[in-house]
């Protein structure tokens, strides 16, 4: 059986500007990047699983991504993943991220990096404020 592994690509103005939100701000690390010139043109961010490429080569895609992260939690319950949320909004704040809140069927987590791409993490659908589980 053949396995895939996908990474994302997010385009972005100034790679390098990019590494330090993503590695300083929500605490991913880079394995990897492309440097031309002493310059950054392509670098992969990754943090628990989830794997984006940071690429200065399509200007006119700069800020029009729309990325899906879920968390795993144990236990796989509502609270659980509620509570793991919150602890990651409260660690993006303390290092100066806006976070957003939003909606797309449940409630959403919203960090946009600095050229507009989204982040999006789901809480779980029967988790809302003033529904029972």
């Amino acid at each position: 059986m053949t396995e895939w592994f996908a990474r994302a690509i997010l385009a972005v103005t100034d790679v390098e500007a990019s590494l330090r939100f993503y590695i300083d701000q929500l605490g991913f690390s880079s394995p990897w990047r492309f440097d031309d010139d002493g310059r950054a043109l392509v670098a992969q961010v990754e943090r628990q699983g989830t794997a984006l490429i940071l690429a200065h080569n399509w200007p006119d895609q700069v800020g029009k991504g729309l990325i899906f992260i879920s968390l795993n939690v144990e236990p796989e319950t509502p609270d659980a993943l509620a509570t793991a949320l919150d602890e990651l909004r409260s660690e993006f704040e303390s290092k100066g991220v806006v976070v957003k809140n939003g909606r797309w069927g449940y409630r959403l987590l919203v960090v946009e990096d600095p050229d507009g791409n989204q982040l999006l993490f789901n809480y779980a659908a029967d988790n809302e404020p003033g529904k029972s589980a």
